[in-house]
């Protein structure tokens, strides 16, 4: 049999999803916006002038004040 190929972690290397949270406590803040269609488990991704949601493609666009 052919081996499984299957995604290559490296040792040591962390999960980029860890970078939206913050834990203070016993509190877990977000750190990005969510997505208003999609719900709270989908964070928007965060552009110069706006927000955009890469599942639904939701975009909200920032204010130039």
């Amino acid at each position: 049999m052919a081996e499984k190929k299957g995604p290559v972690v490296k040792k040591g290397k962390i999960n980029k999803v860890y970078e939206n949270y913050k834990v203070e406590g016993d509190k877990l803040n977000r750190l990005k916006k969510q997505c208003p269609k999609c719900g709270s488990s989908v964070c928007m991704a965060d552009h110069k002038d706006r927000n955009t949601c890469g599942m639904c493609h939701y975009t909200e666009f920032k204010s130039n004040k």
